[in-house]
Formats: C-alpha cells, sequence, structure tokens
C-alpha cells in the first residue's frame, strides 16, 4: 500500500536557514527581507507544483517528465535572479 503524497510547507524554510546562517558568518552572503521572499515564494511554488503533480498523475509514465520541466523552470528562472544569465530587467541591469 503506497502512502499518500503530502507537501510540508516548513520544509522551504529548513533551505532558508542556509543563507541566513552564512549571512551571520561570512560577509559575502548579503541577503536582504526581499531575496529571502522571493526565494521563499520560489521554493514554495516549487513545492507545491511538483506535489500537484505527483499526485495528479500518480499512475503516468510522463509524470517524471513534468517533475523534471518543473525543476528546470525553477533552475532557469533562479539563476537569471541570481546572476542574469539572460540579461531581462529581473536580474536587476
Amino acid at each position: 500500500m503506497t502512502q499518500p503524497i503530502r507537501f510540508k510547507f516548513y520544509h522551504p524554510l529548513f533551505l532558508m536557514l542556509i543563507p541566513a546562517v552564512a549571512m551571520t558568518l561570512s560577509d559575502a552572503v548579503q541577503w536582504s527581507w526581499f531575496d529571502f521572499i522571493v526565494m521563499g515564494n520560489l521554493l514554495l511554488a516549487l513545492g507545491l507544483s511538483t506535489s500537484f503533480i505527483l499526485k495528479k498523475w500518480r499512475d503516468s509514465s510522463n509524470k517524471w517528465l513534468y517533475v523534471f520541466g518543473v525543476i528546470f523552470l525553477f533552475l532557469v528562472f533562479w539563476a537569471e535572479l541570481a546572476v542574469g544569465i539572460f540579461g531581462s530587467p529581473l536580474a536587476g541591469h
């Protein structure tokens, strides 16, 4: 018997502790409160969308393709916000 997949909203908070601790240990990490809000929303959207995909398409062979697509979109958007790989206005150029 398989267990139902349940999304836990506190998992992104654990990932947000990494830059928070790094900010206290080093001057190399300089995040503002807005950076934490944006990254928290990105992680929350990633978690909710993957949870939705895994619930909706339990028996589909394409569900992992959808999950990897969502992860790829997350990574591209994150890279654009972090370093501006495409040079869009989102990167702050």
